[in-house]
């Protein structure tokens, strides 16, 4: 049987020739090339080359030439078969097992695709005939060109269209239904196109497959100025960039690439030759988005809008991607002047001006320290004790502690500078250094915070979250009331918040009070209040940004008990080769990957 043409494009675009083949020969740079000594033959004099453009090696010296499957197949001796599943590994990708379930997805992905195809399709060219000639007007006024509209293959759903009238003739109403661009109007009896009346914006894949569509309103009266197509079983928004497909091609030799918040603020960097830029679809930057950066970019640069809701989810994204930090990658930050967003700062300003500016980015651990450090009171001893927590345990979520250790120490090192008086003590005879460990507080938060499981952390920070929030979650208690804990008594205490929360008595409480709760819950109390995590990063947070921190926790914690679900799966698949078994660790891994 066999491979999907998609599955082994994915993984060559997941892989660079020179990461396969540097593995067991020793390359070099030279120029867009690497050269080394070639496995295929005996010599002293470097003959083999490798272009990660072009996607192939080759050696002088025997005239060998290939891809990655076929240096596996060549250099190890293995099947067809065997390299596609080791550099599937590689890539980070679920082996393909010809299955009934996969041969039906397959049979799926081929439809969606095809109907998302011939919408962008109808949509451009609704839009390059001018038979609405407002919307070319309003893209132009936005400084969009034809060349720009070409391009990204932007399009206009009419408000008046039978284009599902069209596509009802060729797919079934499921089939349409589960691309995502048609929603059922109970109102009206029929299907009608999220998109109609928007500019629509398609959304591709790394190999170039339309996976969703972003749309912008023309209406000031319309219900949303951006909507994006909705989850499906082939799209996940935090999965996914915006241009991510082209921006990937574009090699500039410091490695970087723009991270904007919107499609327009791509379209106009790209049109004035600013290439590598993608969009992050208006979620916060998530891990498995920079994990898709940094395999083609070793420094991303995130540019938000420079208004106050930017810099704040500036610093969320911030947080978010500290602990991913790597030894071998950056993050960077820029932010633009006078509350301009990168489409409008670089049509007013030009190009040389925005990357003059970007010049002035700063890297992360920089942007998290000037960051906290704008709210600190210097003469408050309170005020820089939360700071210097707040720097410490950002530190101790790093997942390399190595690296983690360096930035501490960095950061321990600028906290002392701005407190001379306690590091250094005067007699009249000697001026020395106290003795200090500055590594010994994280350590002993390490120690207290390891007697206790990934979800059972999780779990203490959502209720931290609750209970200093009251107001908040009054507003929105059936997102707590069937949260079940890992803990009897946990459960039995959330129970007794939301009866606190729907108490009459206790309407005008702000704070919790330890007296309203029976005594058996002192102990669960302590313990959120001693080992949250979420409470270093919990201040001065706005009600949405509390909400969607609360979300983040439970999603995480979902993710936790599916990974459980399937490594008690994968014992019960290693000891009993059951098909059902089996199907079903194939089900929940598929639910893993897609978030």
């Amino acid at each position: 049987m066999k491979y999907p043409k998609e599955y082994l494009d994915e993984i060559k675009l997941r892989l660079k020739v020179s990461q396969v083949v540097g593995k067991s020969v020793k390359l070099k740079k030279r120029g867009k090339e690497f050269v080394g000594l070639s496995p295929f033959s005996n010599e002293k004099t470097p003959s083999f080359t490798v272009n990660d453009e072009k996607g192939f090696y080759h050696c002088f010296s025997s005239a060998e030439h290939g891809n990655i499957f076929d240096f596996l197949m060549k250099t190890k001796n293995y099947k067809f078969g065997e390299a596609v599943r080791a550099l599937a590994s590689d890539a980070g990708l679920q082996p393909y097992r010809f299955t009934k379930l996969d041969e039906e997805k397959e049979k799926k992905w081929k439809v969606y695709k095809t109907i998302l195809e011939k919408y962008s399709n109808f949509c451009h060219q609704e839009l390059i005939t001018g038979k609405y000639p407002e919307v070319l007007e309003y893209l132009y006024k936005r400084k969009i060109t034809k060349k720009e509209i070409v391009f990204f293959k932007i399009g206009y759903a009419p408000t008046q269209t039978n284009f599902y009238e069209t596509l009802i003739k060729e797919f079934d109403e499921n089939q349409i239904k589960t691309s995502g661009i048609y929603y059922f109007d109970e109102k009206k009896k029929k299907y009608s196109d999220r998109f109609k009346g928007r500019v629509v914006f398609p959304v591709k894949s790394l190999n170039g497959s339309i996976l969703a569509f972003g749309g912008r309103a023309l209406l000031k009266s319309s219900f949303a100025k951006y909507i994006n197509s909705p989850e499906t079983e082939f799209y996940k928004k935090g999965n996914n960039l915006y241009n991510i497909n082209e921006a990937r091609e574009i090699k500039n030799k410091n490695e970087e690439v723009f991270i904007v918040e919107g499609y327009m603020d791509v379209v106009n960097l790209h049109k004035f030759g600013i290439q590598n830029v993608v969009a992050n679809l208006g979620t916060a930057v998530t891990e498995r988005q920079i994990d898709l950066i940094w395999r083609f970019f070793k420094n991303p640069i995130i540019c938000l809008d420079g208004d106050i809701s930017g810099r704040k989810a500036a610093l969320r994204a911030a947080e978010r991607l500290f602990p991913l930090m790597k030894s071998d990658s950056n993050i960077y930050f820029l932010t633009l002047p006078e509350n301009l967003d990168p489409d409008a700062y670089i049509n007013q300003k030009g190009k040389e001006s925005f990357l003059k500016i970007a010049e002035k980015k700063i890297n992360i651990q920089d942007f998290i320290w000037e960051t906290y450090y704008q709210d600190v009171d210097k003469n408050n001893p309170q005020s820089l004790t939360m700071f210097e927590k707040k720097i410490k345990a950002l530190c101790n979520d790093l997942r390399d502690k190595t690296l983690a250790k360096y930035f501490l120490n960095n950061f321990i090192t600028k906290i002392n500078e701005l407190t001379p008086n306690i590091n250094f003590k005067k007699n009249n005879f000697i001026k020395f250094r106290k003795k200090s460990n500055p590594l010994q507080e994280t350590k002993e938060l390490n120690i207290q915070r390891n007697k206790f499981q990934q979800k059972e952390l999780k779990e203490f920070s959502i209720l931290f979250l609750i209970m200093n929030n009251l107001n908040i979650f009054r507003k929105n208690i059936e997102m707590i009331s069937d949260i079940n804990f890992s803990d009897n008594i946990m459960n039995e205490f959330k129970q007794s918040l939301v009866n606190y929360l729907l108490d009459e008595n206790f309407f005008n409480r702000e704070q919790l009070a330890l007296e309203d709760f029976d005594k058996k819950f002192e102990n669960v109390i302590k313990l959120v209040n001693g080992n949250a995590p979420i409470k270093v990063i919990h201040k001065n947070k706005s009600e949405s940004e509390i909400m969607q921190l609360f979300s983040e926790i439970i999603s995480e914690i979902k993710v936790i008990e599916l990974r459980r679900k399937i490594d008690s799966l994968e014992d019960k698949v290693s000891s009993n080769l059951d098909e059902k078994l089996y199907s079903e660790l194939l089900l929940l891994r598929n639910q893993l990957k897609s978030g």
